[in-house]
C-alpha cells in the first residue's frame, strides 16, 4: 500500500480504478455478520466500501460509534490495506447534538475563541424553516450557511479521517446550501477538511462526493466524484416487478481537486434506500399504478430485494451492462449491504420455518450470513469478466451535444438533421414510450461522414421492430431498405434471444441505410 496517495492528489486512472470495484457496504460498522462480510469483500475482489459508516440517525454514545468505526477501518485493512473506506455526513442534524461537546481543536480550526459548550441545534437550521427542512420539531436540514453547522461537519468529518476513512459521502448537498449563495461557505468548509485530511489521513486525501450533478465554481469542481441514484420506467407487458432503466447521472465536468480536467466527473451510480415499502397488499392496488409509486410500490433496494434471486442476478447485469453503455464514466457501486427499511422480506431460516430479513445483504447464504441474497458469485463474475463495452459501445456522456447542428452532406449539399430518432415496439425496453418518434430517450448521436449512432441494453428477450425517423417527423421514415416511407406502418424486425443485449443502431443518412447489430462481449 502506497503511504501517500501521490501527495494529496488521486490521479483519474487510479480513481477510476477504484470506482470500477466499488460496493455499498451501508452501515458496515454494525453488522452483525462481520466475519462473514469481511470474507466476502476479500472474495469479490472489492476496493471501494460506499457508506461503511456513518449515521443518519445519532447513535446515543456518540464517542463509542467512532471507536467501532475506527476498530472496522482496522479489521477491513487488515484483509486488504489498499481498500477504501466511506462513510457520511447526511443532510440530516437532530436535537440529540446538543449531548456533544464541541472539541478545542473545532474552535481553533476556524480560528474562534475556545469555549467549553456543546452543539447547539437550533443554530444549525434554516430560520425560514422552509417546508420539508424541519422534522417534527425534532430534527431538521442544516444551514451550511451558519456557522454552527460548518462546526458539526467539521467534526465528523476530522473524527471520520482520524478513525481510517479516506472517502465522505456529503448527502444531498443541494439541500444544505439552499442559502450559501455561490458555494462559499462550502468550499472553505471543504477546503478545511482536505486541509486535515493532507497531513492526517492514513494515504494524505479524502475523497468527497455527493448526490448531485456536479457543482463547479469558475471552472473548479467541488467533488473528487459524484454519485446519483438510479431512474426507472415499468414495463408493464412484463410479468412481475419489471422496469427499464432510464438515462440519468449527468456529471459536471472542470478541473478536479486533484488537479485534473475532464469534460464529466465520473461518477457512481447506487441503488439508494428511503424508506422501503410503500404498501399494504391489503391495498389491493393493482400493478399498473403500483408501478409507479416509487419502484413498484418500493425504494431502490427493497425492489431489488424482494425479487427472486435469478431475478436479482439477470437485474445487476443489466445495470451493470446499462451504466457502461450510458455513461462512459460512470460504474454501478454493486449493492452488498442496504437496509431495507420497512420492508420485510422472507428468507429460508436454519432449521424449519422462514425468517424475515430488514437488511439485504449480497453474502452466499450460509452459517456466516444465514440471510444472505445471494448475489455475490455474480458480483464476481461481472467484475471479472467485463466485457469491455466502454468505448468500444458505449455512447457519448448523457447531455453531450447529439451534432449534425449545421452540417451538410459533402455531395449533394443537403442539410443533414440535426434531430433523428429510433423508434418502434422497442422503445419502452429504454425507457420510452413505443412508437413516439419525437421522443428524446431514442435520439441518435451523429458521429460523422453522414452516420448517426447509438446503443441501447435491451432487459428482455423479445421480437420487436424498429425504423428511423429524420428530423423526428413521420413524414420520411426509414427501416427495411433505402426507400423512405410517410407514416409509421413499416418496420424493420429484432429478434433478440437473451436478456440483456447490448445492441447497437446506426443510419447511414447519405445511403438511407439503418442497421441494428447485437455487441458481442469479448
Amino acid at each position: 500500500m502506497s503511504q501517500s496517495m501521490y501527495n494529496g492528489t488521486i490521479p483519474r486512472d487510479a480513481l477510476e480504478s477504484y470506482l470500477s470495484r466499488a460496493v455499498t457496504a451501508a452501515d458496515l460498522v454494525n453488522s452483525a455478520t462481520l466475519d462473514d462480510d469481511l470474507r466476502m469483500i476479500g472474495n469479490i475482489g472489492a476496493k471501494f466500501l460506499g457508506r461503511a459508516s456513518g449515521v443518519w440517525l445519532l447513535e446515543p454514545d456518540d464517542d463509542a460509534h467512532f471507536r467501532n468505526s475506527r476498530a472496522l477501518a482496522e479489521r477491513v485493512h487488515a484483509v486488504d490495506p489498499d481498500i477504501m473506506l466511506q462513510t457520511c455526513i447526511f443532510e440530516a442534524v437532530f436535537s440529540g447534538v446538543e449531548r456533544i461537546d464541541i472539541p478545542v481543536w473545532v474552535f481553533e480550526a476556524f480560528r474562534l475563541p475556545v469555549e467549553r459548550r456543546t452543539f447547539r441545534y437550533a443554530d444549525m437550521l434554516f430560520d425560514s424553516k422552509p417546508q420539508g427542512f424541519v422534522w417534527d420539531g425534532d430534527g431538521g436540514i442544516p444551514n451550511l450557511n451558519k456557522l454552527e453547522a460548518q462546526l458539526w461537519f467539521y467534526y465528523r468529518a476530522v473524527r471520520y479521517i482520524d478513525a481510517g476513512y479516506e472517502a465522505i459521502h456529503m448527502g444531498q448537498v443541494h439541500l444544505y446550501t439552499a442559502e450559501d449563495d455561490g458555494f462559499r461557505q462550502t468550499t472553505a468548509l471543504f477546503r478545511k477538511i482536505r486541509d486535515y485530511a493532507g497531513v492526517h489521513a492514513r494515504r494524505g486525501i479524502v475523497l468527497l462526493d455527493a448526490h448531485t450533478h456536479g457543482v463547479n465554481i469558475n471552472g473548479e469542481l467541488l467533488f473528487d466524484f459524484h454519485s446519483m441514484p438510479y431512474s426507472r420506467m415499468p414495463i408493464l407487458d412484463r410479468t412481475g416487478d419489471k422496469l427499464a432503466l432510464v438515462q440519468e447521472g449527468f456529471s459536471e465536468g472542470g478541473v478536479t481537486p486533484s488537479g485534473w480536467s475532464c469534460d464529466s466527473l465520473p461518477m457512481l451510480m447506487e441503488l439508494d434506500n428511503w424508506g422501503g415499502k410503500f404498501f399494504s397488499e391489503s391495498d389491493g392496488i393493482p400493478d399498473e399504478r403500483r408501478a409507479w409509486m416509487e419502484w413498484w410500490g418500493y425504494d431502490q433496494i427493497a425492489w431489488f430485494a424482494s425479487q427472486d434471486a435469478e431475478s436479482r442476478d439477470r437485474f445487476l447485469e443489466y445495470a451493470f451492462k446499462w451504466t457502461a453503455v450510458t455513461n462512459i464514466h460512470a460504474y454501478l457501486q454493486m449493492p452488498v449491504r442496504r437496509t431495507l427499511g420497512s420492508c420485510r422480506i422472507p428468507m429460508p431460516a436454519s432449521g424449519e420455518g422462514e425468517a424475515a430479513a430488514d437488511v439485504y445483504q449480497a453474502n452466499r447464504p450460509g452459517a456466516g450470513c444465514p440471510l444472505g441474497f445471494g448475489q455475490e458469485e455474480t458480483i464476481k463474475r461481472l467484475w471479472q469478466s467485463e466485457e469491455d463495452l466502454r468505448g468500444r459501445a458505449s455512447n457519448p456522456i448523457p447531455n453531450a451535444p447529439f451534432g449534425a447542428a449545421n452540417d451538410f452532406d459533402p455531395e449533394t449539399g443537403v442539410k443533414l438533421p440535426a434531430r433523428v430518432v429510433l423508434y418502434g415496439s422497442f422503445q419502452h425496453q429504454v425507457g420510452a414510450i413505443n412508437y413516439d418518434s419525437n421522443s428524446e430517450t431514442t435520439r441518435m448521436y451523429y458521429k460523422g461522414n453522414g452516420l448517426y449512432r447509438r446503443t441501447f441494453v435491451f432487459p428482455f428477450r423479445g421480437s420487436f421492430d424498429y425504423a428511423v425517423a429524420p428530423y423526428g417527423t413521420l413524414s420520411q421514415t426509414y427501416s427495411i431498405d433505402g426507400y423512405p416511407r410517410s407514416g409509421s406502418s413499416t418496420k424493420s424486425a429484432l429478434i433478440l434471444e437473451r436478456d440483456n443485449e447490448t445492441v447497437e443502431f446506426v443510419f447511414d443518412f447519405a445511403n438511407r441505410q439503418l442497421t441494428a447489430h447485437v455487441v458481442e462481449g469479448r
